[in-house]
């Protein structure tokens, strides 16, 4: 069978973790709309595994979008996404837009010609592209000359995906299947469990609070009929501490609500979640939280 390792890299809410999801036909990494959602560098393994000569194993690591940071957690993001390039065995460099619109994908683009892995160029979200505006973003990137495929995907609906996904395999080596054929990440589920529940305070909350927010999990208890989970979301400061509970704490219900149903659809049994809200100042710039938070080794 082939095996390999693919990075997938690009700005933050381009929707890299959105085609992961796409391309695993499951949801292991949470997606909003909002940039730098990912924090960690999240793997994901595709398997088709028939005893055919095509048989095949990818291992999909979806990093942090890549930005200049303005705090250690966001220096700490975007080393991880970098180191990824000298790791892998193919580059996804995911876009939206054209290249002239920002310095941030020259940025990245700067980073991937000083390395000899294979790449693709994915141009993501045709859906909301006029054929135009998808012909100049394309020829502009295939003039720079270092792509060995340039695609236009959907990843939201999973348009051309199987398309990029022949190409990767064409890309890799033969090698050994290196996870069980029915694992699709290595991550516990605590870990999925603490990043669903992050991603609903993320999505409840709109841009009342920044992404000054981490989710803990304290209490894991798996039985015959139910899980109990006890979570704590901590934030930066006290204002954003009544902004997450909410008023008569109806805010904090509905994240509660959304993120159970959700955790119970990931673990296949009943869940009781319990959240509590608490205030760590400036978490973000605190190596002991970062590390603590598990977002740094």
């Amino acid at each position: 069978m082939k095996s390999g390792f693919v990075g997938i890299i690009g700005r933050p809410n381009v929707g890299k973790s959105t085609l992961l999801n796409a391309i695993l036909g499951e949801k292991i990494a949470i997606a909003t709309d909002k940039p730098q959602t990912t924090r960690n560098s999240i793997r994901g393994i595709f398997t088709r595994c028939k005893g055919e000569a095509d048989d095949c194993q990818l291992i999909f690591i979806d990093t942090p979008g890549i930005h200049k940071p303005r705090n250690k957690l966001g220096g700490y993001m975007t080393e991880m996404a970098a180191n990824t390039l000298k790791e892998v065995d193919v580059i996804v460099f995911i876009v939206d837009d054209a290249l002239s619109a920002g310095p941030g994908d020259q940025y990245i683009l700067d980073m991937l010609k000083d390395t000899n892995t294979p790449k693709l160029l994915v141009i993501n979200k045709i859906d909301k592209l006029s054929p135009e505006t998808f012909r100049s973003i394309y020829e502009e990137y295939e003039k720079i000359n270092i792509f060995d495929g340039i695609y236009g995907v959907c990843a939201l609906e999973g348009k051309n995906v199987d398309a990029l996904l022949k190409k990767l395999e064409s890309l890799i080596s033969e090698g050994p299947m290196y996870f069980p054929e029915d694992m699709i990440t290595d991550h516990p589920e605590r870990f999925l469990v603490s990043e669903l529940i992050r991603e609903k305070v993320l999505l409840y909350l709109n841009d009342e609070v920044p992404h000054g927010v981490a989710v803990e999990i304290e209490s894991y208890k798996e039985t015959d009929k139910i899980t109990k989970i006890g979570a704590v979301i901590y934030c930066e400061k006290k204002s954003h501490k009544g902004i997450i509970i909410g008023k008569q704490g109806k805010k904090l219900k509905g994240i509660g609500k959304s993120a159970r149903l959700e955790i119970e659809g990931l673990l296949g049994s009943k869940v009781f979640l319990e959240l509590w809200v608490k205030v760590k100042e400036n978490w973000r710039d605190n190596d002991f939280a970062i590390g603590n938070f598990g977002y740094k080794e």
